[in-house]
């Protein structure tokens, strides 16, 4: 599918979310990487065989009290 080089990562690979973005609809909240994943802004993905990744955000950053 991916036409770069070098070559993105495959849709089933561990660092999948390193592939270019193709098309972003930011005002839904998405993008379709060149892999086939679509790219959640909560950081789900929707793979290409229709299985899901559940949002992976790290966790929340804390201000320090003045």
């Amino acid at each position: 599918m991916c036409q770069h080089q070098p070559t993105c990562p495959s849709a089933d690979a561990t660092d999948r979310e390193a592939a270019r973005v193709i098309a972003c609809f930011p005002e839904q909240g998405w993008s379709l990487l060149c892999n086939g994943v679509i790219s959640f802004e909560d950081t789900g993905e929707l793979l290409p065989d229709g299985s899901t990744i559940a949002p992976h955000r790290g966790p929340a950053r804390h201000a320090l009290a003045a």
